[in-house]
């Protein structure tokens, strides 16, 4: 295979590891995928994510106070909104899609043109941008609920301050692991845990229909930037990778986004453009939009609805199970 990740390579060495059990998630979860890793300066722990998992879901982060980070993810649409673009918490209109945050924790760049290089990075931009906010006001507002000042003392040894307020969200967000579906049981040999149809697609996925070139197992991505022609015949194409690299080989590339659970996130691609997951494969395996940057890995690979069919099923197999509550507010 021409992109052999070191994704592949862990899972080899951890077939099976063990994802980070977020709030509300009750059990700990044999996965395929290997652990998620965090940086130094801030080390996952189980009180930080429960610190994370709170603000995630209080809109007093947002400018408003309305919005909050799940507002845009939400943990029935996939981590996303459902949404073929969304509006920020100022009322500005986004120009690209929402994301899923599933397996993030894997990536080494962030947003579709991989502009923020941590996580870390990522989180602070769209508390700014998204939810309207001025970190230091909105940090404020949390300091002043006493059971928040509790929490941060006992996980950071300091009162609330943004950059505490990132970091947890951070550690929160590497939870985010879509890592145990039907795929992954019938995998670890559970009898009948995917149809014979899912069967038939993961071998065309990793043949025929050329999906594991960019989609790489078991994360099924290899997070690099292509070109897939959607920008094609637009007034303005979004520049998309180019924007940061201003490399003229970037022109309109995304970054590939992870396949795991991704039945439930559409709609599909940077632009939101394709409504079911059925025309986001069609798309695909037609080899893409007339683009003269298109990536030479997109082909047509003139799969026919039968094979369609079969592709979606493995693709729906994919889909992991985790419970999910929100927690309290303080």
């Amino acid at each position: 295979m021409r992109h052999v990740t070191w994704w592949a390579a862990a899972a080899a060495l951890a077939v099976v590891g063990c994802t980070s059990p977020g709030p509300g998630d009750k059990t700990e979860r044999l996965s395929k995928l290997p652990p998620v890793p965090s940086p130094a300066d801030n080390p996952t722990t189980p009180d930080k994510v429960a610190l994370g998992a709170k603000l995630w879901v209080d809109p007093r982060l947002s400018g408003s106070g309305k919005m909050a980070c799940t507002t845009c993810h939400v943990r029935e649409k996939g981590w996303t909104d459902g949404q073929v673009l969304s509006r920020r918490d100022n009322g500005d209109m986004n120009t690209r899609h929402t994301p899923t945050m599933y397996n993030v924790g894997y990536s080494q760049s962030f947003y579709w043109d991989g502009r923020a290089p941590t996580l870390e990075a990522q989180v602070l931009a769209a508390w700014r941008v998204q939810i309207s906010a001025d970190p230091a006001k909105a940090t404020e507002r949390i300091a002043a609920v006493p059971a928040y000042v509790a929490e941060f003392q006992k996980v950071f040894g300091t009162p609330p301050t943004p950059d505490a307020v990132v970091k947890a969200l951070a550690a929160y967000l590497r939870t985010k692991v879509s890592g145990l579906s039907p795929w992954d049981r019938h995998e670890m040999g559970q009898p009948g845990a995917v149809s014979a149809d899912a069967r038939a697609g993961f071998e065309l996925f990793m043949g025929k229909a050329r999906c594991a070139v960019c989609h790489t197992p078991p994360v099924y991505s290899d997070f690099k930037f292509h070109n897939i022609g959607l920008e094609a015949g637009k007034p303005k194409p979004d520049p998309g990778r180019q924007a940061v690299t201003k490399k003229p080989e970037d022109a309109s590339a995304f970054k590939t986004p992870t396949l795991r659970s991704v039945a439930i996130s559409g709609p599909y691609f940077h632009d939101g453009s394709r409504a079911t997951l059925e025309e986001a494969v069609r798309y695909m395996a037609s080899g893409g939009g007339a683009d003269p940057n298109k990536s030479p890995l997109l082909v047509d690979t003139k799969l026919n609805d039968t094979e369609i069919r079969q592709l979606v099923a493995f693709l729906r197999s994919l889909t992991s199970d985790e419970p999910y509550t929100a927690p309290r507010l303080p």
